[in-house]
């Protein structure tokens, strides 16, 4: 009878030290591919060290929220880093307000924010199983919407800009595969081409120094 109770106990022994073996590690807990919802908080500032302001008071910044979606996908490092690759595009309505009487120079003239493309990767830290911190960089285009009239003919342009995005956020894990995360990134623009209609080429690239920062939350879903 003995014998029979050290075989049944060393047979259950085995068993559970496979289970075990396979329980996640808090880095598995954020690997995979996961898709996301995005909005939040976007202001646009021109770059430039020079005051532009010495006669009369001219609007360099605009405001709006940003909303979006965002694709990407981890992999575990060890048991608690993470690597992955993630690519966003988002709508801006930060922009020039036409009713609004203040003079706006912006670096760019009269502007409207547009479409963003994002494309970088992140690297994360689970802080525990259920948490993960991350910092991220990467390419960003954004499309400036360019307003301008003779007095008689309203005029517009698309400027397309390239530049960089870092940022910095939390990620929590809702559930079995719902995230929520909240980040502030920071995107610097220095170079930018006027995108034509038409047959009409693009003209040439040219300097810019325009800064951007957001404060985005957003909500997902990981498989």
């Amino acid at each position: 009878m003995k014998k029979i109770c050290a075989i049944l106990a060393a047979g259950t022994a085995l068993i559970a030290v496979p289970a075990f073996a396979q329980d996640a590690t808090p880095a598995e807990n954020f690997s995979g591919l996961r898709v996301e919802a995005l909005v939040g908080y976007d202001h646009h500032r021109s770059g430039s060290s020079e005051d532009v302001d010495n006669t009369r008071d001219l609007k360099q910044s605009i405001d709006g929220v940003t909303y979006g979606a965002g694709i990407g996908y981890d992999v575990p490092l060890g048991d608690r880093m993470t690597f992955g690759g993630e690519a966003e595009i988002t709508e801006s309505s930060a922009g020039w307000d036409n009713n609004n009487s203040e003079p706006n120079v912006f670096n760019l003239g009269r502007v409207d924010a547009g479409r963003e493309y994002y494309v970088g990767a992140r690297l994360g830290y689970a802080a525990t199983p259920s948490t993960l911190v991350y910092v991220k960089g990467g390419y960003s285009n954004a499309r400036y919407n360019l307003q301008g009239t003779d007095g008689t003919t309203n005029l517009r342009q698309r400027l397309d800009t390239d530049g960089y995005r870092v940022g910095a956020g939390v990620e929590q894990k809702v559930g079995q595969n719902a995230f929520v995360k909240v980040e502030y990134r920071y995107s610097n623009y220095s170079k930018g081409e006027f995108d034509f209609n038409g047959d009409t080429p693009d003209s040439s690239r040219f300097d810019i120094d325009t800064d951007r920062h957001q404060v985005m939350a957003g909500v997902g879903l990981r498989f």
